[in-house]
């Protein structure tokens, strides 16, 4: 029987009535109708509703060590289409807003870990009572762009709306620097290593102690993520803490204060420059952070403004963005011919034309291979060793629960650490392509949609519990 039983000639009425093409719809039937769709939802339901899912073909064996038996066994020959989908991962929100949210759950636990302790992550909860700050580096101005200052009114005049599409771009194009600033974009990752420096030698200097001597009671801890404003400048926001010479479990010394951390953070800032050589009829140029440094200190438990809650999201926010939001690419540009073909915002237009412009100049910048980040080629989400615990172990926890669930599901063992065990699994997996069809992304979105409802639900629910945590958003 039809999932959705249409008529071959009422096909066009029908798609336009759920918002789709008639292509989309078309294929959207066949998929519904082919056999296993079950299967293949249930497939899409266990990838989160992945946008752009792995598909794999292989099989997987478990025996018993002892005896040899086959314990269980699978092959993707009995899937829908003789392919298993697994989720692609992908951090940013534009490609694949399911992995997306995975993603920023995970950035935000591990910066929330880092900022009031959690014994599960490996951090102890006495870090609440060390000196932790927000911090937020800027880029400097490269030429006067439309805004909306507290005035209210822009250079240009105009009082311009929040979503005007104009904020953040040139007031005069011809006279703004375009190549210093794709060059900061560039040299950003850096400004930030030297300022990391420079920052433990200005804790050291104020405390009265030689670097080697901070080493021995103090350490510098912290967990950034980058951001594009929308003039097209990236800038970075990080949580930055003090702790003792061993971590978080350690107390930092009595002098280490949020005042003094403060005090570091904007005269490293203000000593951080990078020197970029002249080439051809380029001149020299020094590159520095912006003079709007902004720090403050975090709040425990909402006592004060900027919570321990609001940090973590608001960091777990930005690190599935990139620089998209300015209404360029998510995507490498192979060519600069390419640029033709894209509907581009002017300013962001001149920005990717300076990094293919300027990519001769500087080929070990590799500018033009990273035209579509407008010339940032940085991690937009790091961390210091001893900040927090990593992403990897926050998967890890994820993928051995899943692996005990399917292995209690088959009346297996549910230890695994089985090098000592009694069974013993052999995979072999082939990567069969990626994505869906068009029908299958209507599908999988509306998937998507619907675990996110449940979600919410969820939350809602936890919400209006007593005596619940609720760790923000994820």
């Amino acid at each position: 029987m039809s999932v959705f039983p249409v008529p071959p000639g009422e096909l066009g009425p029908q798609a336009a009535a759920v918002g789709v093409d008639p292509v989309t719809m078309a294929d959207l039937l066949r998929v519904a109708n082919a056999p296993g769709f079950e299967r293949w939802q249930e497939q899409v339901r266990r990838t989160g509703g992945c946008s752009h899912p792995i598909r794999l073909t292989g099989q997987t064996v478990t025996h018993d060590r002892a005896s040899g038996a086959v314990l269980y066994s699978y092959s993707t020959t009995s899937e829908p289409g003789g392919m298993l989908r697994v989720a692609c991962g992908n951090r940013r929100a534009s490609r694949c807003p399911s992995c997306a949210w995975t993603y920023a759950g995970d950035t935000y636990h591990l910066i929330r870990a880092g900022i009031t302790g959690d014994v599960n992550k490996g951090v102890s909860t006495v870090v609440r009572e060390h000196p932790r700050v927000f911090a937020t580096l800027t880029a400097p101005s490269f030429g006067a762009v439309h805004n909306r200052p507290d005035s209210g009114r822009c250079r240009c005049g105009a009082s311009h709306a929040e979503g005007d599409p104009t904020l953040g771009t040139a007031l005069a194009p011809d006279r703004y620097d375009y190549a210093g600033a794709v060059l900061f974009n560039n040299y950003a990752g850096d400004l930030w290593r030297r300022f990391t420096i420079y920052l433990r030698r200005e804790v050291a200097h104020r405390a009265g102690v030689t670097q080697a001597e901070l080493k021995e009671v103090c350490r510098v801890s912290f967990g950034k993520v980058a951001e594009f404003q929308k003039r097209g400048a990236v800038h970075f926001h990080a949580v930055i803490r003090l702790d003792g010479p061993d971590g978080p479990d350690t107390a930092p010394p009595a002098w280490a204060t949020v005042a003094l951390l403060d005090d570091a953070i904007r005269a490293a800032a203000a000593r951080v420059c990078v020197p970029v050589s002249a080439s051809g009829d380029l001149p020299a140029r020094t590159l520095r952070w912006g003079a709007q440094v902004d720090v403050q200190a975090i709040g425990a438990l909402g006592r004060e403004e900027l919570t321990e809650q609001a940090v973590a999201s608001y960091v777990a926010k930005y690190a599935t963005k990139a620089a998209e939001t300015t209404g360029t690419v998510d995507h490498r540009i192979g060519e600069r011919a390419e640029l033709d073909k894209l509907a581009l915002p002017a300013h962001t237009r001149r920005l990717l034309e300076a990094c293919w412009d300027l990519d001769g100049a500087y080929p070990e910048r590799m500018l033009a291979r990273w035209a579509h980040m407008l010339g940032f080629r940085g991690h937009f989400s790091t961390k210091s060793q001893r900040y927090s615990t990593t992403l990897g172990a926050l998967r890890q926890v994820r993928a051995d629960y899943r692996a005990r669930q399917e292995r209690r599901e088959r009346g297996l063992s549910e230890n695994l650490d089985d090098s000592e065990g009694s069974t013993l699994t052999l995979a072999h997996w082939i990567y069969a392509g990626q994505g869906h069809t068009p029908g299958e992304s209507w599908l999988a979105a509306t998937i998507a949609k619907e675990i996110r409802l449940n979600r919410d639900t969820a939350r809602e629910a936890l919400a209006d519990m007593p005596d619940r945590e609720i760790e923000g958003e994820w």
